[in-house]
């Protein structure tokens, strides 16, 4: 319901949202696969509802929804070329070039032999052998190893900067799109709740002073000594002290604590991460 997503040319937007928000109903109603039940849906400027654009749309897609499927029996090579003849673009060259692109160019193996990130990055190959301006990811890196996620990140920030394909990428996994994600959108109850830009997440997250001492019950009346409001101004964790206010002012909170015998271990400033963001969002019903 009034998804209105701003996704720059050549950039890599990050959808989020817990299970059921609308994430992939929203990829699938961009490409045809779901019918809305009401609204307009445009991409290119052109009204993909209308039977007569669909094609000059879909040629400029590629996409993965769930798990790619490809001929068990058949290699990356032939399984593209028969993805290619079907859709009526064959090119050889193209087919080399993508499978190059993600380091299947020298793979002879059947498809059935292949681990997951193999079929994954094979899926990625059929996705943008066509030559697309947008790439639409459902959940790309679902159920891979770490090595996987770091392969399939680093494809797409390649193929971002080579090829000036615009990405749409879904993930539960929000450190790995904090990581690739240009502009970041978060959907909920099928309302897309928040947009914002790597920068701006900077900005809005929240920042704390961490302050780990030896007597953290001296420590805590010299905060508020010092005109500091527990549970507004700071709180206690432990052996912590948690600034939430003034973070500025921490080198003299710091010496303070020195000169009145108290030992500081450590002092650090914590930024909330993308999840942290995203629970506290979803958390205040934003």
């Amino acid at each position: 319901q009034n998804v209105d997503m701003n996704v720059e040319k050549g950039k890599i937007y990050g959808l989020l949202g817990r299970n059921g928000a609308g994430k992939t109903t929203n990829m699938c109603m961009l490409l045809g696969l779901t019918e809305p039940t009401e609204g307009s849906i445009k991409l290119f400027g052109l009204d993909a509802r209308d039977g007569k654009n669909r094609k000059e749309i879909y040629t400029k897609i590629g996409s993965i929804i769930e798990t790619p499927g490809f001929y068990p029996q058949l290699n990356a090579h032939e399984n593209l070329k028969i993805f290619s003849k079907l859709r009526g673009d064959y090119n050889p060259e193209n087919i080399e070039k993508v499978l190059k692109l993600v380091n299947l160019s020298d793979e002879k193996k059947p498809f059935r032999n292949y681990s997951l990130g193999m079929k994954q990055r094979l899926g990625l190959a059929a996705a943008l052998v066509h030559e697309p301006e947008l790439l639409i990811l459902d959940e790309p890196i679902n159920g891979l190893d770490p090595a996987g996620i770091v392969e399939i990140r680093d494809m797409l920030l390649d193929i971002t900067s080579k090829l000036g394909i615009t990405v749409l990428i879904s993930s539960h996994i929000l450190s790995e799109i904090e990581l690739l994600a240009d502009e970041i959108g978060i959907i909920s109850q099928g309302k897309l709740i928040k947009e914002l830009t790597k920068e701006e997440l900077g900005e809005q997250s929240t920042k704390s002073v961490i302050i780990e001492v030896d007597n953290i019950g001296l420590a805590e009346d010299m905060m508020i000594k010092n005109g500091y409001v527990k549970d507004s101004d700071f709180k206690v964790d432990n052996n912590e002290i948690i600034l939430l206010t003034d973070i500025d002012s921490r080198s003299k909170i710091n010496e303070s604590f020195v000169k009145n015998g108290i030992q500081v271990n450590e002092l650090h400033l914590k930024e909330e991460n993308l999840e942290e963001y995203f629970m506290r969002l979803i958390n205040e019903g934003i």
